[in-house]
């Protein structure tokens, strides 16, 4: 590890007195210092029955799940809803809704074939016909369409969603799109039921039992769940925290039984009475520009600001060493489209940042805003680490901490910013990491425009060819390293604490929270 400077060294020790780490889902591993892997527990015997509290950091953006857009919500109703096929630890998608599928040899016809035995939470079975209309609900197909329902832009290319017979569907593209699979864990849900946004229905393991705006979303066990995949507890109960340390007084107390959101120091401070298990958060952690504003339109300033910014030491500073530095917009997870080396593109150089802002008009520096959701104060201990660095190469950044639908309507909405500090996720398609930098996507809250990357990006969701299509994607993170899109960070390790008589806590390669493969163990 390289030697850091006096400056670096105060600053850890400021930060190492108060930070929280934030995230959800993530690659299970090892961990040392008397944490707990996440599989330790897996021989003990698990109990049916219970009730478990869950500690999340913001409230729910929606309870329709075709609405939601925050990751944080997506991580609860992952519970209550399922799509046609699901992702697995291991990061597989697998059958849920649908019993099988097929894809035509041209990639242009998505076969499923249904389970005969899935209920809806309200008892009735699930219908060729509720399959077709959530498919249809989501790419925006149905002749009456509701403008607050996010319509996934992979979905764009479905043409049509066609009930074969009780038993099939299928859904014809288009184009040829061998990564749709990804995108169809979409939340199956019954067609002619129009109370989603207040009491949600859906066929996961869990069904909703209540919710209270800023406080708690509660679901319950469901009876009627089909297969092997049936919960063990009975209750769970998600209570939304105002910051991390009133989830650990909460933890200490006995009022949270598990808290997915802990600093290094957190998770030795509650080791003796918490397992502490580790994982990886699966997410982009970037300093995201607005390239449409000035001074972020001119590529030079923003890779001055790569150079500027020590990723290790933000790592260090905030995560207790734990994380994994990134070069682009794509972590870890997606072994196979991750381009290694880009985290070494930009070395911590003060006087190449100053070198280059100089080039850039720029020599006596600027000031800008980092506008980051106060609610995760993982990001907002990062941006601090931030605001002292760039002081080193004359840049004054000032942070505005908002609450988390501000920032949903400023900030990724209405991409009235300079820059901000977030964590994103993705589905299980490599595409779904890349596409907000098309320059037609609508949640490019970045306004990022590169002809290249629009040519490059196009071509790889139209070839079938594996080989091309991951050459393709390696490319797409090269044009935005090169490019300095955003200053991109890590991928966060994730920190959870969890009950000593609970088990089967489980790490996705997704950001979800599966409360169906928790037990009690005692």
């Amino acid at each position: 590890m390289k030697k850091r400077n006096h400056f670096t060294l105060f600053i850890l020790m400021i930060l190492l007195l108060s930070i929280t780490l934030y995230g959800c889902g993530g690659d299970k591993s090892s961990t040392n210092d008397g944490k707990t892997p996440a599989d330790d527990t897996s021989s003990q015997e698990p109990i049916n029955g219970g009730s478990v509290v869950v500690g999340i950091s913001q409230d729910l953006d929606s309870l329709d799940p075709h609405k939601a857009v925050a990751a944080g919500t997506k991580e609860v109703l992952f519970n209550v809803f399922e799509g046609l096929v699901k992702p697995d630890k291991d990061g597989n998608l697998v059958p849920a809704v649908a019993e099988s599928y097929e894809i035509s040899t041209d990639g242009k016809v998505y076969t499923f074939k249904l389970r005969p035995d899935v209920k809806f939470h309200n008892g009735q079975l699930v219908t060729a016909d509720d399959i077709a209309y959530s498919l249809k609900r989501c790419a925006g197909l149905l002749e009456a369409t509701d403008p607050s329902v996010v319509v996934e832009s992979a979905l764009s290319n479905v043409s049509d969603v066609k009930k074969v017979d009780e038993s099939t569907v299928e859904v014809i593209l288009k184009e040829a799109d061998t990564e749709l699979i990804g995108y169809l864990t979409s939340a199956i849900i019954p067609m002619n039921y129009e109370n989603q946004d207040k009491a949600p229905v859906g066929t996961g393991p869990f069904k909703f039992v209540s919710y209270t705006p800023l406080e708690s979303f509660v679901v319950e066990k469901n009876e009627d769940y089909y297969g092997a995949g049936k919960a063990y507890l009975d209750k769970v109960t998600f209570k939304i925290v105002s910051n991390a340390d009133s989830a650990i007084l909460e933890l200490q107390a006995g009022s949270l039984d598990i808290f997915p959101y802990l600093t290094d120091n957190q998770a030795t401070q509650l080791s003796g009475t918490f397992n502490i298990l580790e994982g990886n958060m699966n997410l982009v952690q970037a300093l995201f520009l607005n390239n449409k504003v000035e001074p972020f339109n001119n590529p030079k300033v923003r890779q001055a600001l790569s150079y500027a910014i020590d990723k290790q030491a933000i790592i260090d500073m905030v995560a207790g060493g734990k994380g994994s530095i990134i070069g682009s917009n794509m972590f870890t997870a997606f072994t196979k489209y991750f381009k290694e080396g880009l985290e070494n593109l930009y070395p911590y150089d003060v006087q190449k940042a100053k070198d280059l802002l100089a080039e850039a008009g720029y020599a006596d520096g600027f000031t800008f805003t980092i506008t980051v959701p106060s609610n995760y104060k993982f990001h907002v201990d990062t941006a601090q680490v931030i605001v002292e660095q760039l002081k080193q190469v004359g840049i004054t950044a000032k942070i505005s901490q908002v609450e988390w639908a501000s920032w949903i309507s400023d900030v990724y909405v209405g991409r009235n910013y300079e820059a901000t500090i977030i964590g994103l996720d993705a589905k299980l398609a490599a595409r779904d990491v890349l596409e907000r930098y098309n320059s037609k996507a609508d949640n490019n809250f970045l306004n990022y425009n590169n002809p290249e990357f629009d040519d490059v990006f196009n071509k790889a969701i139209a070839t079938v060819n594996e080989e091309e299509k991951v050459n393709y994607y390696k490319d797409l993170q090269t044009i935005l390293a090169n490019d300095a899109a955003s200053v991109y960070i890590q991928d966060p390790a994730l920190l959870v604490a969890v009950n000593k008589k609970l088990g089967g806590y489980t790490f996705y390669p997704v950001y979800v929270q599966d409360m169906a493969s928790v037990y009690f163990t005692e």
